[in-house]
């Protein structure tokens, strides 16, 4: 819906009071005039070149073109016999709006000489009305030179960034859909090759329990080698997509307790280059969700994290002086997010709520590393 203000040029650098003095001051340039039939057409050319400027606005096609046309004898008409000029200013804002290049040329044109020509001829018929009013004449003469191009450009500038936008709208959703097809290529290729073997050899486990004790025995190592080979492979794309480096949770675990405007202390003492992916990004997981508790739940002043490593297991021990709870709903379900993760790689978690504070221990095993190990061998 439109309202009346909407006929008011934009983002042309002068105030909207400007533009309703611009609409006012005609009357005033009329009613200097002795003649009541100037009077009186100078009333009417006003109302009609506002009725034509309302009707015609945002309009498209010959309505544009015929609309332009009346203000400018309306203009002319204005310019020559009270002075007043700056509906050139109004009409220029209007030709912006032109989106055709060939349209916008002819009425850019058009309007530049009849404003220039108008301007003229009201020069040689009333010298001593124009001349006061040579500094602003310029000014509208650099308007109607300056509005039109700049509202022009604009336009064009708009549009390419909307073709923009939805040309990254479209690389994005284009993106997606390749990952997802990617993905599903990961999991068809690593899963569907493995479990259609094992369903093989579990059915031909079945047949020979009975006759071949021994050959179902080397199945099911087959069976059981097949799924662990299956699972280090899905480990390996989750680590792919999601791929979290402890040092570089560290690193941002000091930022939230530095915003936060908490005393830390942390102790780095495990050896990462030879973890497996999938392992590192557990433990960086585990240690985000342990530190965000501590700045969202625990009121803590202080923050100790150590990260340790034994020949067994690495190690991760999360301290605060806080008065965190498990009985906080957001809390609880970060601490299960975290026991979720580590059952996945038979880690464990281990909660002590202390009078001075919270404290959180977590030991992942370095089973995948030894299988790893193993396979190489």
């Amino acid at each position: 819906m439109r309202h009346w203000y909407d006929i008011f040029p934009r983002n042309t650098g002068l105030s909207l009071y400007i533009w309703i003095i611009f609409c006012v001051l005609p009357f005033y340039f009329i009613f200097r005039s002795t003649s009541l039939w100037e009077i009186g057409a100078g009333i009417a050319a006003t109302m009609l070149f506002f009725g034509v400027y309302w009707m015609t606005f945002n309009s498209h096609g010959p309505l544009v073109y015929i609309g332009l046309s009346i203000e400018f004898v309306i203009h002319i008409m204005m310019t020559i016999l009270f002075g007043y000029v700056y509906f050139a200013l109004f009409s220029a804002f209007y030709i912006g709006n032109i989106r055709s290049k060939a349209g916008f040329i002819t009425m850019y044109v058009i309007h530049l000489v009849a404003t220039v020509g108008a301007m003229t001829a009201g020069f040689l018929l009333n010298y001593s009305l124009f001349l006061s009013q040579i500094p602003f004449l310029i000014m509208t003469i650099l308007g109607v030179i300056l509005i039109p191009i700049n509202r022009y450009n604009r336009f064009k500038q708009e549009k390419l960034e909307g073709q923009l936008e939805d040309a990254n709208r479209k690389i994005a959703q284009l993106a997606i859909i390749e990952e997802r097809h990617r993905i599903a290529r990961d999991l068809h290729d690593t899963l569907g090759q493995k479990l259609s073997m094992i369903g093989l050899k579990s059915e031909l486990s079945a047949k020979l329990v009975d006759k071949d004790p021994k050959a179902v025995r080397k199945e099911l190592q087959d069976v059981r080698d097949t799924a662990r080979q299956a699972l280090k492979e899905v480990r390996e794309m989750v680590s792919n997509m999601r791929s979290i480096r402890l040092a570089e949770e560290v690193e941002h675990a000091k930022q939230l307790l530095d915003a936060a405007e908490i005393e830390r202390e942390i102790t780095f003492d495990a050896e990462c280059d030879h973890l497996p992916l999938f392992l590192e990004n557990v433990l960086s997981m585990c240690l985000k969700e342990a530190v965000t508790n501590v700045v969202k739940h625990s009121n803590a002043t202080s923050c100790f994290i150590y990260i340790s490593e034994t020949m067994q297991s690495i190690k991760l021990a999360v301290i605060d002086n806080g008065i965190g709870s498990m009985d906080n709903e957001s809390y609880g379900n970060g601490l299960k997010g975290m026991k979720e993760r580590l059952d996945f790689v038979n880690g464990t978690l281990d909660i002590k709520r202390r009078s001075n504070g919270f404290e959180v221990y977590i030991s992942v095993p370095k089973v995948l590393r030894q299988i790893e190990e193993e396979e190489e061998l």
